[in-house]
């Protein structure tokens, strides 16, 4: 089998379409989530925290003041974003709860599903003469 075979069978299958739909609605959902960390969840963190943007949080390497924005910051040298950081981490744990729910849902729509009875395998023609004829050269 040629590979432009092998893959045009791998594409009609239906499995490249769903994965690419998949990724473009992942891409959207990461972008709510990212707004929701960023301008709903965070702003209440940072609130709790002293008031003060928390993904400006940082350390200066480089000897930077401590007052500056982290963007303005970076562009002076090094710094530790600790705050970005935890914001990004915040983030990522949010989107793999809502993830680990989802798949939780398909795996309990799935039990839910009745199993069809598996059907008898066939006997072959040949087999079942040979059945009978042993079985009249016994008597």
């Amino acid at each position: 089998m040629s590979m432009m075979s092998e893959f045009k069978e791998f594409a009609s299958k239906g499995n490249v379409v769903d994965l690419a739909v998949g990724v473009i609605i992942g891409a959207a959902f990461g972008k709510i989530v990212d707004s929701l960390v960023a301008d709903v969840v965070m702003p209440v963190v940072g609130r709790i925290f002293g008031g003060l943007d928390f993904s400006n949080y940082y350390l200066a390497l480089n000897g930077q003041a401590s007052g500056l924005t982290l963007v303005e910051a970076k562009k002076l040298g090094a710094v530790l974003a600790y705050g970005n950081f935890i914001t990004i981490s915040l983030n990522f744990i949010i989107l793999a709860f809502i993830i680990f729910q989802m798949v939780r849902l398909f795996n309990k729509m799935k039990k839910a599903e009745p199993v069809a009875p598996a059907a008898a395998p066939v006997t072959p023609e040949d087999v079942i003469l040979l059945r009978e004829i042993r079985d009249s050269l016994r008597k």
